[in-house]
């Protein structure tokens, strides 16, 4: 019989102060977690290179790299982005706490730790953590051209699909990759409301690879969702909707089907997973009384030919 054994979560704790260090290490070993320890920034660097914890407790006054440098540096350089942060400091004035939360951290304790408060948490954040995953491995799996950004356009997430569209085509300030305008302005203006009812946005990208941006809703307080999708020249008309006794869905589908793109290209034009286009050529073939996707085209040539 095998015994299944639940995963004991990694945290980090870098800290100057070896009585922290033990306070921490004690509680969070009781806890059921598996504690590293860092003295300074450096060393938390060399730990991450080895293994990704589940989440950081980080002093934010330490000598060297101070405790708001080592979480950017963390973030950026690590690839942490989807691992929660928690400062930990005596300094509690609102600039620091703004600075710590800007620098990437979740949230902010002061010294001395109450450590009951601090296991709270810690269970907290790691539960959004494994929601946020969760959410996201689903949409990757899905096949969805999702992306994240901040209200500055910088580029939070995306999923496997809309990093492939974006990785030749964006450049990047710094360490960040920041969308071209005119995305950050119509940004503003969609998460405001007053980008029209459809809210897409297109773009020309370097190596005039047109981009089509549409707005999906607010995730955080500074965290917006977009869908991503190639725009192939216009807009694709849905030629055959009333004709043909389609959904305008699937006349669009239709449409781009009789120019001879493949089921990747659809999806990727009109912002779709490859399995709803696949749905959709289903509901297609049903409708029109055809087997395959030679003889829908072939429908739809015939019936552009006679309007034309």
């Amino acid at each position: 019989m095998i015994i299944e054994t639940k995963k004991r979560d990694v945290a980090l704790v870098v800290d100057d102060s070896p009585e922290t260090l033990r306070l921490l290490t004690d509680a969070l070993d009781g806890a059921g977690m598996t504690v590293m320890v860092a003295l300074d920034g450096a060393s938390a660097m060399r730990i991450v290179d080895q293994i990704t914890p589940d989440i950081v407790l980080l002093d934010a006054v330490m000598p060297g790299i101070d405790g708001f440098e080592t979480c950017r540096r963390l973030k950026r350089d690590a690839g942490l982005d989807h691992v929660p942060i928690i400062f930990m400091t005596g300094l509690a004035e609102t600039e620091h706490i703004v600075r710590g939360l800007e620098a990437g951290g979740v949230d902010y304790v002061t010294k001395p730790i109450a450590v009951e408060e601090m296991l709270a948490r810690i269970r907290v954040h790691l539960a959004n953590a494994r929601l946020t995953q969760s959410a996201r491995a689903a949409l990757d799996v899905s096949g969805r051209y999702l992306l994240a950004v901040n209200g500055a356009g910088k580029l939070m997430w995306a999923t496997p699909q809309a990093q492939k569209l974006l990785s030749d085509a964006l450049s990047s300030e710094g360490d960040a990759v920041v969308l071209p305008d005119p995305i950050p302005q119509w940004l503003e203006q969609a998460r405001k409301g007053k980008a029209g009812s459809k809210a897409t946005v297109i773009a020309a990208l370097p190596g005039n690879e047109p981009l089509r941006l549409q707005y999906m809703g607010k995730l955080g307080a500074n965290e917006f969702l977009l869908r991503l999708a190639k725009d192939s020249g216009a807009d694709a008309p849905a030629e055959f909707s009333s004709e043909l006794g389609l959904t305008t869905r699937e006349g669009e589908v239709l449409s781009w089907l009789s120019k001879g793109k493949t089921n990747r290209d659809i999806a990727q034009i009109l912002g779709l997973s490859p399995r709803t286009v696949d749905k959709h050529l289903e509901q297609i073939y049903a409708k029109l009384g055809v087997e395959n996707r030679t003889a829908a085209a072939a429908i739809a040539v015939n019936a552009k030919n006679r309007r034309g």
